[in-house]
């Protein structure tokens, strides 16, 4: 029996991106001025991303799920070969020292976003046919560990830390509760230490990253300037903030606050009662996901909804965490709210298809 769509969940998300095309104008408006002489510059181009990436939301739950099913190793396929052209000079450009985006105009368009989305779907489809012999590393687990740190490694080549690791996260995920055993997130563990350690060899600004959190007034004007200011914009703030539009670190201190440090210049407008209402927001589109995913009726749409869900929570928690200096700088963006197009439609699509989801849910 189809139901109709979840409107908690399509309200909830509604209103975050909306409020997030307010924020985006307040905490972009001044650099916007500077570097174009136009201070709806950012404004403009989120507005076209969020009105493109409802209308594809709306049709994409209007689309029966299990074509994801059907067609995800074409799209897994198609991901990658994405990720591998976009790191060819002359077809991907370089924007703040990664190669990770197909520039079209003044538009970007990041791959990796994708990519994300198109490895849940396909482990997804994995698990849902692998339930017998998940359990075995060999027969089970290794196969899709594979595929994804062969994704892994085309992001890290670009180089993009902070969604290579939201992407492997969300694979872990899944992997727990399919059942796998537990040795393997013991070993998992063990070689994901070693990875980052070879990780900070190759590249040894990310130590820099490390020790600017640990005490961001070693290097206050280099490494630990972003977190430091974004703390400056937090404190300030108080209970009810200083008011719409009257932010002072946007002003030249915080770099690209419409971007990784939106939530900063949030709390320090609305303050305290402004950061709870959005965590709030995103607590709801948490719950109703959860929902969603526990009343599902096959394994397929179970672990699609959950791995779509803990990817966008997960990226979520990574962000806010950055902002209050409980974590380095990953350059991770915050769903809805953060000035990105690529990320703003993926999370758009994500929820179009959790929309879906929940009209064949019990």
């Amino acid at each position: 029996m189809h139901r109709k769509l979840d409107k908690v969940l399509l309200t909830t998300v509604i209103i975050l991106a909306l409020f997030g095309l307010i924020m985006i104008y307040s905490a972009s408006s001044i650099w916007a001025e500077y570097k174009f002489n136009d201070s709806f510059h950012y404004v403009k181009y989120q507005g076209i991303f969020l009105l493109v990436s409802i209308i594809i939301m709306f049709l994409i739950s209007k689309i029966d799920y299990r074509i994801y099913y059907e067609k995800a190793n074409l799209i897994l396929l198609i991901c990658i070969i994405l990720l591998i052209l976009v790191l060819i000079p002359g077809i991907g450009s370089i924007r703040n020292g990664s190669r990770s985006w197909f520039g079209i105009g003044s538009l970007g368009i990041q791959p990796s976003e994708f990519a994300k989305l198109g490895l849940i779907i396909f482990t997804s489809k994995y698990l849902s046919n692998s339930n017998n012999y998940i359990k075995s590393f060999k027969t089970g687990v290794f196969p899709i560990l594979m595929i994804t740190l062969v994704i892994f490694g085309l992001i890290m080549l670009q180089p993009d830390l902070g969604t290579g690791v939201i992407l492997v996260m969300s694979i872990i995920s899944l992997l727990f509760i399919a059942g796998v055993n537990m040795k393997f997130f013991i070993l998992g563990g063990i070689i994901g230490v070693i990875g980052v350690i070879v990780l900070i060899i190759i590249a040894p600004y990310r130590m820099d990253r490390i020790t600017s959190f640990i005490n961001p007034w070693n290097d206050p004007l280099g490494t630990g300037f972003q977190i430091i200011q974004s703390l400056y914009a937090i404190g300030p703030g108080g209970l009810l903030g200083t008011g719409y539009l009257n932010s002072i670190q946007k002003h030249f201190y915080l770099p690209e606050p419409q971007t990784d440090f939106i939530f900063s210049i949030i709390a320090e407008e609305f303050g305290v009662m402004g950061a709870v209402i959005v965590v709030g927001l995103f607590s709801i589109i948490l719950i109703r996901g959860i929902t969603i995913s526990t009343h599902t009726k096959d394994t397929f749409s179970k672990y699609l909804s959950f791995g779509m869900l803990f990817q966008m929570m997960f990226q979520t928690l990574m962000n806010l965490m950055v902002v209050i200096g409980m974590i380095p700088v990953t350059g991770v963006t915050l769903p809805f709210l953060s000035y990105g197009g690529s990320s703003l439609l993926i999370s758009m699509i994500s929820i179009g298809i959790l929309l879906n989801i929940s009209r064949y849910a019990n």
